[in-house]
């Protein structure tokens, strides 16, 4: 009756209970469904939370197939999972685009807070459906392998290949997860180059603006006797000492890569 619990199975005497989480993009948003299902040896009844079309196509596809007169419940509930299954692939492309995306701009140029914000919500999403993945395979994993009522031997390796589908999307989110945060890491590296190199800048336009500064403040002090105050060149020397030294401090920092 209320949508909000985790994959799992449920064992009742001769019957089961499955809950499956299936996802859809709608835009660029990823929505979640719940599908429960009874199971037992001679029926199957499902509830769905929400409305998708999808799953009026699926089902109308299911019952048109000429294998339907020999299938069993068992194996009407493999198709459900694979179903919800096939859904997660998607999305998962989709994360693994917006990811990669982020990161080639990254290279390119560097991330704004928008975008930093937009993969903060990356990897919320990624790493919510890793846990859902996580219970998924925890369900496929004990009707493949445990004595469950209801699933036939004949079943179990229908369900082995919708886990191997399972394994293979925790590994794909698993991956892209680390993505994200390898891009964070190198994000806040290259801001901190950036503030760095900034920082080393002022740091070099303040010792070359500094020699002048110190030079003129001297000989503004107005003492009576003060060398050179008399001499006939003293002004244009005073002024040639301080461009020389200006012009050697930022040939040397230009050489650092200060400037």
């Amino acid at each position: 009756m209320h949508p909000a619990q985790l994959p799992k199975v449920d064992v009742y005497e001769d019957q089961i209970f499955v809950v499956l989480k299936s996802a859809r993009l709608e835009g660029d948003e990823i929505k979640y469904t719940e599908i429960g299902a009874f199971v037992g040896k001679h029926h199957i009844i499902t509830v769905r939370h929400g409305n998708n079309v999808d799953y009026v196509i699926a089902r109308e596809k299911f019952q048109s197939g000429p294998q339907l007169t020999r299938l069993g419940p068992d194996f009407v509930l493999h198709a459900i999972m694979r179903f919800a299954v096939d859904g997660y692939f998607p999305v998962a492309q989709m994360i693994e685009d917006e990811v990669l995306s982020k990161e080639q701009q990254l290279l390119d140029t560097s991330l704004d807070r928008q975008e930093i914000t937009h993969l903060f919500r990356l990897k919320r999403e990624a790493i919510h459906l890793q846990h859902l993945l996580t219970k998924m395979l925890d369900v496929c994993g004990k009707l493949t392998n445990l004595n469950v009522p209801c699933i036939g031997t004949d079943v179990r390796p229908y369900f082995r290949d919708v886990h191997d589908h399972l394994i293979r999307l925790d590994a794909m989110i698993s991956g892209l997860v680390e993505v994200i945060r390898a891009v964070f890491e190198a994000s806040n590296l290259l801001e901190q180059q950036r503030q760095g190199m900034i920082i080393r800048r002022l740091a070099a336009w303040a010792a070359i603006l500094g020699v002048p500064t110190a030079i003129a403040g001297v000989y503004g002090m107005n003492f009576t006797d003060m060398p050179e105050l008399d001499a006939p060149y003293g002004y244009p020397i005073a002024m040639a000492v301080m461009l020389w030294i200006c012009v050697a401090l930022y040939t040397r920092f230009k050489r650092l890569r200060w400037l």
